[in-house]
């Protein structure tokens, strides 16, 4: 299987987790895996209001400079502890 093969694989599986991951969890595969698909963040911060999209903003700013090969990489890893953690 090819890493980007492998990469939407897990992708999708790690959505089918029994139980719902930490919200930090979530918020660190957020962020890499905007980095592996889009690349470097590519909007304004949203404002004060929208708490959800601030943390998620914030998630993937905090992947920057990383190059999509690694996001990808430390995307699979990540999501296949998480699904170890909670199973499918």
């Amino acid at each position: 299987m090819s890493d980007r093969a492998e990469f939407e694989k897990i992708a999708d599986d790690v959505k089918k987790v029994k139980t719902r991951p930490t919200d930090q969890e979530l918020l660190d595969l957020y962020g890499l895996y905007k980095q592996a698909t889009v690349g470097e963040i590519n909007t304004d911060r949203p404002g004060m209001m929208d708490l959800k999209g601030k943390a998620k903003w914030d998630a993937w700013n905090s992947r920057n400079g990383m190059s999509k090969d690694d996001a990808e990489s430390a995307y699979v890893k990540l999501a296949k502890e998480v699904i170890s953690k909670y199973g499918i």
